[in-house]
């Protein structure tokens, strides 16, 4: 009933609709994010680990903190899964969440803000000290009619905080979320990209940290920032970045490097984010990546790191008509990396399963096994899988569930699931 109601009514009528929402529950839980410092986190990919990140440090820094991201939701020392299938809940959802963490005593609060969520004005009357950009690629484009009204949509933010932006300078879109006034611009960059940021560096006089002397291994990631070394636990150089984002909240709000460091180096792992399920005789990870660019940084991280004797990958594509022109793209990049190939089912939604796993496997080219159900799937990737191999399972990470037609869940967790398949070979 909802959808069609949407087909009907005007924009600016849905628009004007979210933004009375929005008021409404601002003021029934008295405008909390006034008694707090609420930073938001955007881009396409990167947010939830940016948190989690930045959650680590403002605690290593002695405050208590709140999070709500797409993993979970933490005030303080009570943390509880994130199990509503969404990145960012609707308004009154947030509201309380925020008035939550005040009565809790915190004095900061972390929030992954979406494209979504701020077109339907869920970031409205939050007081953002700080407004924090990781990446962007296309993505929800067919929900914003366009990459260039999604990015819009993620300026609003940087439109509403007014304090601090922080931006990724090396992203070919920093130039225009620069644009936005903000009392204080910072800005990061690795090293080797210094030369692509230079006009951003420049013309828009950005306080920015760089990361140099970057080595990466299986073990994880090294790096320095103004000659303070840090070793993170966490692959590939898209998680270099997401630690500059965080280490530069810190420093945005007075944290020295040394606190900075002591907090992401205690991160062994971020849930659901190129996740080691298995160790040995071979290796399987799950990862979140649902999107073109995370998947292939995935993809390449695990190549370049573990040089497996062969690669397996497991992946789909979300259905609910969402981003359909994705779907080979995503099976072009498993062909292009994966030596074994099995498209099998996500979060069909309303559409049907089989369709939307024939239009990822025609991206392989004839490369890709289909298979519908995703435990079986993720149990035939394991028979295939040999000492010295990689299987890589995307798409949902630590999602709680599998979505189906006519809003019917199903409880799910890839990792559990692997972790059962597993099982069943060690009999």
């Amino acid at each position: 009933m909802k959808e069609i109601l949407k087909k009907f009514i005007p924009d600016f009528v849905l628009s004007w609709y979210h933004w009375k929402l929005a008021l409404a529950a601002a003021i029934l839980y008295w405008f909390p994010s006034r008694k707090l410092k609420t930073i938001g986190v955007t881009g396409t990919n990167g947010k939830s680990t940016v948190a989690e990140m930045v959650l680590k440090i403002l605690e290593e820094a002695g405050y208590k903190t709140a999070v709500l991201s797409s993993i979970r939701f933490k005030i303080g020392e009570k943390d509880w899964p994130n199990t509503l299938k969404m990145t960012m809940p609707g308004r009154f959802r947030i509201q309380r969440f925020l008035r939550q963490a005040v009565n809790a005593g915190c004095q900061y609060a972390v929030l992954e803000v979406t494209s979504e969520g701020i077109k339907q004005h869920r970031h409205k009357f939050i007081d953002f000290e700080a407004a924090v950009f990781t990446n962007l690629s296309p993505e929800h484009i067919e929900a914003h009619a366009g990459f260039e009204n999604y990015r819009a949509a993620k300026g609003k933010l940087f439109q509403a905080a007014k304090k601090i932006h922080i931006i990724n300078l090396d992203d070919e879109n920093a130039e225009y979320f620069l644009q936005f006034p903000a009392a204080k611009k910072l800005g990061f960059s690795l090293l080797k990209n210094r030369e692509h940021s230079s006009v951003s560096f420049s013309r828009e006089r950005v306080s920015a940290i760089t990361a140099e002397n970057i080595r990466a291994s299986s073990a994880g990631i090294q790096f320095s920032v103004e000659n303070e070394q840090f070793t993170l636990s966490l692959m590939g150089e898209f998680n270099i970045y997401n630690a500059l984002a965080a280490i530069y909240v810190g420093i945005s709000q007075g944290i020295n490097l040394e606190t900075c460091k002591a907090a992401v180096e205690k991160i062994k792992g971020i849930p659901g984010r190129m996740e080691e399920v298995v160790s040995e005789p071979f290796k399987v990870f799950v990862d979140y990546a649902f999107t073109p660019n995370a998947l292939e940084k995935v993809y390449r991280t695990i190549k370049n790191n573990f040089q497996p004797q062969k690669m397996i990958c497991v992946l789909g594509a979300c259905g609910g008509g969402r981003d359909k022109w994705k779907r080979p793209v995503l099976g072009e990049l498993a062909a292009q990396y994966c030596d074994e190939i099995i498209v099998t089912n996500e979060d069909p939604y309303d559409e049907n399963p089989m369709e939307i796993i024939d239009e990822v496997a025609e991206g392989t080219s004839g490369k890709a096994k289909k298979i519908l159900d995703r435990r079986e799937a993720i149990g035939e990737s394991l028979k295939l899988a040999r000492p010295g191999d990689v299987v890589v399972i995307t798409g949902k990470g630590c999602e709680p569930w599998i979505c189906l037609a006519k809003g019917k869940k199903i409880p799910w967790d890839d990792r559990q699931v692997v972790k059962e398949e597993f099982q069943k070979f060690q009999k």
